[in-house]
């Protein structure tokens, strides 16, 4: 039976694509996707048939997909980074579910927009963080603010995702104003433009600064949370090892348990004298 294969093509470098992404695209019958992100395949392109679309048509080439699976063909819709994240899955799942349309349906992952970034800045998300979208396209503008304010309170580190655009310049400044409120001015953040591509660029900044650097809708922008610090051109995020192991001789502290619950010393103010 015909299949759709959502398949994510990572960075773009075809050495950071899984074996299986290849291996699908040079098996399947029919290739879908956005214009440069074909492009960025060409090396594994043979007799496959090609349906390239443009920037905002992201219906057309999940409907063309879905077609050509229902014609019996085997369909890679390929996607930048993961199909899951950003990209086409969602948008492939809400049609097939909106119109009652039965196709199997596998998704091959891809290394993500942050998971690229980060590895050329070291471990700017070692500990918890989120992805948040500065595109106002599809989501209300207050929407992707309240979702800002409560990464911003929660102490996330934060990759941001469509930051900058010609027609976008404000938002990011919204952003930062946001984290200002919570974090400290020389919270370090990282600015990758086209990571693992010929173009790739890599900027290390400030939470104060950041936004006087040159970098556009291709970029992504990750600020560290209020654990992270400079170590040379990276940026460390920790996982918290230090509050429960001596560094320098991975012994364990006084009073932790290895495997066990992390203990917090109690906070004085929050003790009541007794009289």
């Amino acid at each position: 039976m015909a299949k759709l294969y959502l398949v994510g093509l990572g960075p773009g470098s075809l050495d950071m694509m899984s074996v299986r992404a290849q291996a699908v695209i040079q098996s399947v019958d029919v290739v879908v996707g956005y214009a440069p992100y074909v492009k960025l395949i060409e090396a594994l392109i043979g007799t496959q048939t090609l349906i390239r679309t443009g920037m905002t048509k992201e219906w057309q080439r999940a409907d063309a997909a879905i077609q050509q699976v229902l014609e019996g063909k085997n369909v890679a819709l390929v996607c930048s980074g993961d199909a899951g994240m950003y990209a086409m899955a969602p948008l492939v799942f809400e049609l097939l579910a909106a119109q009652a349309i039965e196709i199997n349906v596998d998704i091959v992952p891809g290394i993500t927009a942050a998971n690229a970034c980060a590895s050329l800045v070291g471990a700017p998300l070692g500990h918890d963080s989120c992805t948040i979208s500065l595109s106002d396209l599809l989501t209300p503008w207050d929407v992707i603010t309240r979702r800002i304010e409560a990464a911003a309170m929660a102490d996330f580190a934060i990759t941001f995702y469509n930051p900058r655009s010609k027609k976008r310049q404000t938002q990011i400044i919204e952003a930062q104003q946001i984290l200002l409120r919570h974090r400290l001015a020389d919270t370090p953040v990282a600015v990758v433009n086209a990571a693992y591509r010929d173009e790739q660029s890599v900027q290390l900044s400030t939470l104060e600064q950041f936004t006087a650097l040159e970098f556009g809708m291709n970029a992504a922008v990750i600020v560290g949370n209020e654990s992270s610090y400079r170590f040379k051109d990276l940026i460390v995020t920790p996982r918290g090892y230090k509050n429960k192991y001596c560094l320098d001789n991975g012994e364990t502290r006084a009073g932790q348990t290895p495997g066990r619950a992390l203990k917090q010393a109690p906070d004085p103010q929050n003790n009541e004298e007794v009289a």
